[in-house]
């Protein structure tokens, strides 16, 4: 394996970025498509059903960033070895991140599903969206073991610039979902039709498929691991495992913060009842068409950044930045115009209730309207991660989310009896903030020039 970086042209460097941000956006767009069509059958049951997925999806969002901030440690650790030509360290991150993970996400699977009713009960689900509620969750929650290996594989590949394959796997991870959940929910020619336990079905199914090619993809023959039957996979390096989850907790934590916000802030949402629930959950869907693309940008600047400090080349790392910055910028800027102009008819797709579309149309012109902030957060935070700063998002994701979205959110729905646009406005000021803050801990700190390796992550 070659793992040289030579000094790239302007062009180059471009065609690296979009070899690397084309899958990535592709695979974003992949998981938005099927998490659309899902939610577009789901819609066709019933309101209480989408309100329950909703609140399910954000339980099983804690579960999801905690591991999506291991993998964010692996990927930086990854990247810098890559960047360095470090074979031996690079192998050995990948192995223990693997192996760890699927210790941890097992436990956490049977406190999910044992006790799914009553973390839903936690966070103000009651009536059908309880029933439906438990139902989905218990079924996901098998997915989650799946999901965890999937978040390592990719963001291993991704840290050392592969990002096609999982965009391959993605591909028919999503056309089994969609597939497979129309089947089960609708029950097509004659089938049975399970509903929502169908949707759940599907997910996990989808999930354990994709799972099972990452790990192929690992342990082949021309994988980083090598042969599956080799016995020193499974011995766990206490030290190694710490080192990466000590630069992914940030992250972690930072994601957990988006979670558990998340959950707060459908809590206070469905204090207004489950049409204020559904149209919340149906303009998180539609928003995805901006934020989803979006998301590859801010991995590619982790990855760029990690490498060209591996190789000690922070003039390479500025030129990335600045054409990642530039390709964000046009992306954001084509979602946002279709959540501003075309609200209503996104959201036709996903629900024939009308009362549901009104009300998610001015949570889509709300959010459309801080869709570029957002994006530049997420690549400014990206070059941070790389350099190792995994620290710096946290601070800025809560300090938004705890001193400005959740404390504002609740004021304003305890004590002034507003509507829920009052909510969603507050969420588009905090969005606004973050970009500045984002954008003034960028300029202090020298992110290209950051020598020391992440094994000593820097103080700040």
């Amino acid at each position: 394996m070659n793992l040289e970086i030579s000094e790239p042209s302007q062009k180059e460097i471009r065609k690296k970025i979009l070899s690397m941000i084309l899958p990535i956006t592709i695979e974003n767009i992949l998981q938005m498509t099927a998490g659309f069509v899902a939610m577009a059958m789901i819609g066709r049951i019933s309101a209480a059903s989408i309100g329950a997925v909703g609140l399910s999806q954000r339980i099983v969002g804690i579960i999801w960033a905690l591991f999506k901030g291991v993998t964010t440690g692996a990927t930086v650790f990854v990247a810098q070895a890559y960047g360095a030509n470090d074979t031996i360290r690079l192998k050995k991150v990948v192995q223990q991140t693997l192996l760890s993970s699927i210790l941890l996400v097992l436990a956490l699977q049977q406190i999910i599903y044992w006790f799914a009713p009553d973390i839903l009960k936690i966070f103000g689900a009651k009536g059908n969206i309880l029933i439906d509620g438990t139902l989905y969750l218990r079924t996901v929650s098998w997915g989650l073991p799946f999901m965890a290996i999937i978040l390592v594989v990719t963001g291993i590949s991704q840290g050392m610039g592969n990002a096609k394959t999982p965009a391959k796997i993605a591909l028919i991870m999503n056309l089994i979902n969609i597939s497979l959940g129309y089947i089960l929910i609708f029950g097509p020619l004659g089938l049975p039709s399970i509903g929502l336990k169908g949707a759940g079905i599907a997910m996990v199914s989808s999930q354990f498929v994709a799972a099972l090619l990452g790990l192929y993809v690992l342990f082949n023959r021309n994988g980083v691991l090598g042969s599956l039957f080799n016995l020193d996979f499974f011995k766990l390096d206490i030290k190694q495992v710490l080192e990466v989850y000590r630069v992914g907790s940030p992250s972690a934590a930072e994601s957990i913060f988006w979670q558990l916000s998340s959950l707060l802030i459908t809590m206070m949402i469905l204090s207004f009842g489950e049409l204020a629930l559904a149209s919340y959950q149906l303009g998180l869907q539609t928003e995805s068409i901006s934020y989803m693309p979006a998301m590859g940008f801010g991995i590619a600047a982790t990855a760029f950044i990690g490498q060209t400090i591996g190789a000690n080349n922070p003039q390479l790392g500025r030129k990335y930045i600045k054409e990642i910055v530039k390709g964000s910028l046009l992306v954001t800027a084509l979602a946002s115009a279709i959540l501003l102009f075309m609200p209503a008819i996104v959201l036709r797709l996903l629900t024939d209730q009308q009362e549901v579309i009104d009300l998610g149309v001015k949570y889509l012109i709300l959010m459309g309207l801080v869709q570029i902030p957002q994006s530049m957060s997420g690549v400014l935070n990206g070059a941070l991660r790389g350099a190792g700063y995994t620290k710096v998002p946290m601070i800025v994701a809560g300090t938004g989310l705890w001193a400005i979205r959740i404390p504002v959110s609740y004021i304003l729905y305890r004590y002034f009896n507003t509507s829920v646009t009052a909510i969603w406005m507050v969420m588009s000021i905090d969005l606004i903030f973050r970009f500045l803050l984002s954008f003034y801990l960028y300029k202090k700190y020298d992110v290209y020039n950051n020598s020391r390796v992440v094994l000593k992550e820097i103080e700040i």
